[in-house]
C-alpha cells in the first residue's frame, strides 16, 4: 500500500465507531470455513478492530491479524487477545512465503491496490490455499435502507458505494493467480437504535463527506437530522454479506 493510499484510507478517527457496525452473517462464515477444507492458519488482512477475526477465531482457526492503523489495532488487540496482531498492510504483510492456509479481506480489499494485494496473498498462501474478500452491503430494497439512501442522495445526488459494491470477479480473473471462483451471499436482519445506526455511519470513510472538516461535519449532521425526522427510533435493517472466494492456482 502506498503512502497515498494509507493517507486516503486513514481510519484513525473512525476506529471507535466500528463496534456499531453489524458483523458478517454467521451462516455465511460457517459455509466459508467448510469451503476452506480444513484451513488452520488464516491471515486476516485489513483486520480493523477484529470483527471478522473474532468470528474466525471462534470457529477454531489460528488467526493472524494484519492491520496498519494504530487506533484500529489497539482496539482489536483488546477485543481479540488470542490472535497475533501485526502492524503491516495488505501488499507488504511481512509474513513468510507459503505460510498460511487462507487469506481473508473483511471490508478491506477495496481500499488496497487490489492487483498488488492479490500478488502478496499468492506469495503467502500455501499451494492450493484459499482467499476470501467479503463485505456487508446495505440492502437498498429494504424499506429503511431505501429511505436512508434517498435522504443521502437528496444531499449528494452523485453518491455511490464505490469499489466495495462492484463485482470482484474481473479482478480475480485478470490476475491469473487464482481460480475456482465461488461466490456466496446471505441476507440477515440487524436490529439497532437509530442513534447507534448514526454512530455506525461515523465509522464510514468516503469521498462525499469528511468528518475531519467543518464542511463535512455540517453536511453529515444535516443528513442525520433528516434521518432522525424520517426513520423510527428502533431499526430492523436488512443487510447482505457478500463474499468472493478463490483458490490459489
Amino acid at each position: 500500500m502506498s503512502e497515498l493510499i494509507q493517507k486516503e484510507w486513514d481510519y484513525t478517527k473512525h476506529a471507535q465507531f466500528y463496534s456499531y457496525r453489524p458483523n458478517y452473517a454467521g451462516d455465511a462464515i460457517d459455509v466459508l470455513v467448510a469451503w476452506s477444507k480444513g484451513a488452520k492458519r488464516v491471515a486476516d488482512i485489513g483486520a480493523g478492530t477484529g470483527n471478522l477475526g473474532i468470528m474466525l477465531a471462534a470457529r477454531g482457526l489460528d488467526v493472524i491479524e494484519i492491520e496498519p492503523n494504530d487506533a484500529m489495532r489497539e482496539i482489536g488487540q483488546e477485543r481479540l487477545k488470542n490472535a497475533k496482531w501485526i502492524k503491516a498492510n495488505g501488499v507488504q504483510t511481512t509474513l513468510s512465503d507459503k505460510s498460511v492456509d487462507w487469506v481473508t479481506f473483511g471490508s478491506s480489499f477495496n481500499v488496497l491496490d487490489r492487483e498488488l494485494a492479490l500478488k502478496e496473498a499468492y506469495r503467502i498462501l500455501k499451494d492450493g490455499g484459499k482467499l476470501s474478500a467479503m463485505w456487508n452491503h446495505r440492502d437498498l430494497n429494504d424499506p429503511i435502507q431505501n429511505v436512508a439512501q434517498e435522504i443521502i442522495k437528496d444531499f449528494i445526488p452523485s453518491y455511490h458505494g464505490g469499489a466495495r459494491r462492484e463485482d470482484q470477479r474481473p479482478i480475480f480473473e485478470s490476475s491469473e493467480l487464482f481460480g475456482d471462483i465461488f461466490y456466496i451471499e446471505q441476507d440477515f436482519i440487524f436490529t439497532q437504535s437509530l442513534e447507534n445506526y448514526i454512530l455506525a455511519w461515523k465509522s464510514v470513510k468516503n469521498n462525499f463527506w469528511d468528518l475531519n472538516t467543518e464542511a463535512g461535519k455540517k453536511l453529515f449532521e444535516r443528513i442525520c437530522e433528516k434521518w432522525r425526522s424520517k426513520l423510527p427510533e428502533t431499526l430492523n435493517i436488512r443487510y447482505t454479506t457478500r463474499a468472493w472466494n478463490v483458490t490459489k492456482k
